[in-house]
């Protein structure tokens, strides 16, 4: 190596030094001031933390776990059951207004038209308890489809009932 190689490592050394010393002391100094003036914390710091942790869904094993399951079944169920449709009504007119004429109005999906009386006819020669059974738990025929409880879950059976002998009464 020549002089002046030797002279450029060894100035190129020291500026490596002072400035690895100045990077040393501006790290002190941060450390010394934060240490003074910490960052202020959200109170609701540990709540998001908890709740960024919390496990989306639940595990369910054994009969520990058939347990527990049941037991979220029965709870959605009466859920489902405390929210009633229009109130609870049993005017069967109403729950035909809201509901059924969408698809009895204008005989959308194969639904009999209210207005259609002789396409009512074979249908109440079934019977009352086979409407309301239709009504209730769906039915699939030849000319259409019935939803179950006319496509809204949270009609129960007393307005399912009321609302298919309003509609007997319409066609007869």
């Amino acid at each position: 190596m020549t002089k002046t190689d030797l002279e450029f490592l060894k100035r190129f050394s020291m500026l490596i030094g002072v400035l690895a010393l100045m990077a040393v002391a501006f790290i002190l100094l941060a450390h010394y001031l934060y240490s003074k003036h910490p960052a202020s914390t959200s109170p609701n710091a540990e709540k998001v933390v908890t709740d960024r942790l919390a496990p989306v869904g639940e595990s369910y094993a054994g009969d520990t776990g058939r347990a527990a399951m049941l037991a979220a079944e029965e709870a959605r169920k009466k859920a489902a059951a405390a929210q009633v449709a229009y109130g609870g009504t049993t005017d069967g007119k109403v729950i035909y207004d809201n509901l059924c004429g969408a698809c009895h109005k204008s005989g959308a999906g194969g639904a009999p038209r209210l207005d259609d009386k002789a396409n009512w006819a074979p249908r109440v020669a079934q019977g009352v308890d086979t409407l309301i059974k239709h009504a209730t738990e769906g039915f699939t025929g030849k000319a259409g489809v019935m939803p179950p409880r006319g496509g809204n879950p949270s009609l129960n059976d007393e307005q399912v009932k009321a609302t298919v002998h309003w509609m007997i009464d319409q066609v007869k």
